[in-house]
């Protein structure tokens, strides 16, 4: 664990021991113009790497100029470029537009078409930037990437572990579950034993202009985070309206056209207040342009299934189960569950005995060691559906 104070100085992290790379080693460093990266390549750079800054252009210029407080935005490109040249070393950016579109954005209304609910910077993680990105960086001749993740890469006794950031408010374990054992072994993650306060003294240390710099909070991609917007404007007939149902067969009313909708949402429906009992969103009817709805009650699930596992874990699945902590979002704390291989075709499933309200399909199912605190981060995937 790293040491920290109001006045931080590099000098406090023992980055050799965290990146574990001979001197002078070439690594490219991930920077997305925030804060976050922003140190991460003036820490490596301070500490003798030869660092090489890769920036993303994710999407439209116009409209990234436009967008503030994102990531990969125009401005962004700008304050990343200006870091690595007033630290003095090399940074390129990189057009992935056409890439991004296809593999985020169009996921993303796809996703919120068939009635899930999608998570655009897992799907960025996984296809773009430790994927395509990564495949770069080694064309550059680096020995590793480096990137401003608030996570924790450890050596474990059989290989290379993920465990969560130190600041659990920062945590960034369930966005990054998709990692595979081999990029692992290749990123490095130098603010997983930081807070964010130490990031920022350590950016007002190095002299960087962005050392105050707002964090990004919408979806990048969405402005304002209006992002029925994004949906129409690629589907417009995604917005027709139907039938609102509660889960007893009532007809309640019209809902505005079902990507306006999430499992779990209270708000907004739309429907007339009364004296009974208030009424959340169960389920989503993509083929038939349903939205169910009924009593925080019916909410609750135990059984959930999930697909596309990715996982980390030492020893494979036994198939009668095994105890893991588990997180269906990513602001909640882990929870004691059984989690079961897939089988005979059947997808991979964890049961929950105490259940869990509010399961969306679409979302990131992540599983955590139940040792050591819920640390370790073993994979996940991503939820199927839920009983």
């Amino acid at each position: 664990m790293h040491t920290q104070s109001p006045k931080m100085h590099p000098k406090d992290i023992d980055i050799k021991k965290i990146l574990n790379i001979p001197d002078n080693s070439r690594i490219v460093t991930a920077m997305s113009g925030g804060v976050d990266s922003s140190v991460v390549a003036a820490l490596l750079h301070y500490h003798g790497y030869d660092v090489v800054g890769i920036t993303l252009q994710l999407y439209d210029h116009g409209v990234a100029i436009q967008k503030k407080g994102a990531c990969c935005a125009g401005q962004d490109i700008y304050d990343a470029r200006k870091v690595a040249s007033d630290l003095g070393f090399p940074h390129f950016v990189l057009d992935y537009e056409s890439k991004f579109k296809e593999t985020v954005i169009d996921n993303f209304v796809e996703t919120y078409l068939s009635g899930a609910t999608p998570i655009p910077c897992v799907k960025c993680n996984m296809e773009v930037k430790f994927k395509d990105l990564l495949t770069s960086s080694k064309e550059f001749g680096a020995v590793g990437m480096a990137t401003g993740h608030y996570i924790q890469k450890k050596h474990g006794h059989i290989k290379n572990e993920l465990h969560r950031g130190i600041d659990e408010n920062r945590d960034q374990s369930y966005f990054l579950y998709g990692t595979t054992q081999e990029q692992l072994d290749y990123l490095h993650f130098p603010l997983g034993g930081l807070k964010k306060s130490g990031t920022r003294a350590l950016a007002e240390f190095f002299g960087l202009t962005i050392h105050d710099k707002p964090d990004s909070q919408d979806i990048c991609f969405v402005p304002e985070g209006r992002y029925t917007d994004v949906i129409a404007k690629h589907t417009p007939t995604a917005l027709l309206q139907g039938d609102m149902v509660h889960i007893d067969g009532t007809l309640l009313g019209t809902h505005r056209g079902i990507v306006h909708y999430t499992v779990g949402q209270r708000r907004g429906l739309g429907l007339a207040g009364g004296t009974g009992d208030p009424l959340f969103v169960i389920r989503l009817d993509a083929q038939n342009n349903r939205v169910y709805v009924g009593p925080e009650s019916a909410l609750i699930k135990n059984t959930v299934y999930i697909k596309d596992i990715n996982w980390l874990g030492d020893t494979h699945i036994p198939d009668d189960g095994m105890m893991i902590a588990v997180k269906l979002r990513s602001s909640r704390t882990p929870k004691s569950a059984i989690l079961y291989p897939p089988k005979n075709g059947v997808n991979a499933h964890i049961y929950i005995k105490d259940g869990e309200k509010s399961v969306s399909a679409g979302q990131a199912a992540v599983f955590y060691d139940v040792s050591d605190n819920y640390s370790r981060m073993l994979g996940g995937g991503e939820i199927l559906s839920s009983e």
